[in-house]
């Protein structure tokens, strides 16, 4: 038996009035994530545990099964370990967005979703002027921070704060001077550098600064073939899952096009999982597209999001003999632009069959799954 997870990242949603009170789930188009759940069975996961901020980094390692109380130790570095950054002892890696801010408010988490090409440039001179402190660029926005003897800091995610002041939400602790300091040069060297002359001129946005947050330490996750007895890989365009996959063992299966945005290769994602799993028992297929749409605030994208991630699954349900699952790790509301703990819909082909008609948030409540807690989720889907 092969096995597959289709995560739609930040997919779940609250009733919008634009939609005629329907959520994007209901609203959309979504014939094969409702043929999961008809011919299926559905229920809903709970991905955050008390006392975590709702966080895709929390919520995927919950529905990987990771006990995040016992294996999280910061975003940061599991996105260190996408790239390929082995950090040292007393290293501490932070998640480092590339920003825009003006007049003290934060206009955009993504520095208008800048290409990676430009970030790397403009990292690239920044490090040069940080001495022992590090920066590595990654994807678009997406990149790393590490401090050589990091103490720790208690940090806020920058599209939590979008329209917002940022000095009450500036780094607190141990490493909250350093790191503000490294902000604050950061916006010396991005004030006048060409990559922001050129995007002002382009009539883009510039970035105007970097925002560290979510540091950790070197976590320690148990492999995923020794906690399951199967071979797993996982398909992501972003650091973080990718970064997961790594710290347990998983293939990082790279896909052309995936770009961690909306603009993402869907299909080429469903075409390159079939062949994974040719060669591996599970594949974790992650998509970005729906959360960005969230944080953009933005129905419409999201709608679409959504529709094209359907469109994907449609290929994945003409193999033979796979069990399929469909979820969002977290919800990402239009209302508010960013994550929520609620729990999220569920639906599994292949593990019998309940009364749910369609795919949605409503539809999933009444399933005969009930509420699960996500750290469950891979033990029953694996189950006889």
């Amino acid at each position: 038996m092969k096995y597959i997870v289709i995560l739609g990242d930040g997919m779940a949603d609250e009733p919008l009035a634009e939609l005629g009170g329907r959520t994007p789930l209901e609203y959309a188009e979504t014939p094969n994530m409702d043929r999961i759940a008809c011919e299926g069975r559905c229920g809903m996961l709970r991905t955050v545990p008390d006392g975590f901020e709702p966080g895709s980094d929390i919520a995927n390692l919950s529905v990987l099964g990771y006990d995040p109380r016992l294996s999280y130790t910061g975003r940061g570095p599991l996105e260190a370990a996408s790239m390929g950054i082995d950090l040292g002892e007393g290293e501490m890696a932070y998640r480092c967005n590339l920003v825009t801010i003006r007049d003290g408010l934060m206009e955009d988490f993504n520095a208008g979703h800048i290409s990676s090409p430009e970030g790397a440039a403009l990292l690239r001179d920044l490090d040069a002027v940080l001495g022992d402190v590090r920066v590595y660029p990654g994807i678009s926005y997406r990149n790393l921070l590490v401090l050589p003897d990091g103490r720790g800091s208690l940090t806020t995610p920058p599209h939590d704060i979008v329209g917002r002041q940022i000095q009450e939400y500036l780094p607190r602790g141990e490493d909250a001077a350093l790191l503000i300091e490294c902000m604050e040069r950061s916006c010396e060297v991005f004030s006048d550098h060409p990559v922001n002359r050129r995007r002002v001129q382009e009539g883009k946005i510039p970035a105007t600064g970097i925002w560290p947050w979510s540091g950790g330490k070197r976590p320690s996750l148990e492999p995923f073939s020794a906690k399951y007895g199967l071979a797993g890989g996982v398909i992501s365009g972003v650091d973080l899952l990718r970064g997961i996959a790594r710290l347990a063992g998983m293939e990082v299966i790279r896909v052309p096009g995936a770009t961690g945005f909306i603009d993402t290769d869907y299909q080429a994602k469903a075409r390159y999982a079939l062949d994974a799993l040719d060669r591996l028992d599970f594949v974790y297929m992650h998509v970005e597209a729906p959360d960005e749409a969230g944080h953009m605030g933005s129905v419409e994208e999201k709608v679409r999001a959504i529709e094209r991630l359907d469109e994907a699954i449609g290929i994945i349900l003409e193999r033979p003999g796979t069990i399929v699952a469909v979820l969002p790790d977290h919800p990402t509301p239009i209302r508010c632009r960013t994550h929520t703990a609620e729990p999220v819909p569920f639906a599994v082909l292949g593990k019998g069959k309940d009364e749910v008609r369609a795919f949605s948030e409503r539809e999933a409540r009444k399933g005969s799954f009930g509420l699960m807690e996500a750290n469950g989720f891979l033990s029953m889907l694996f189950s006889p």
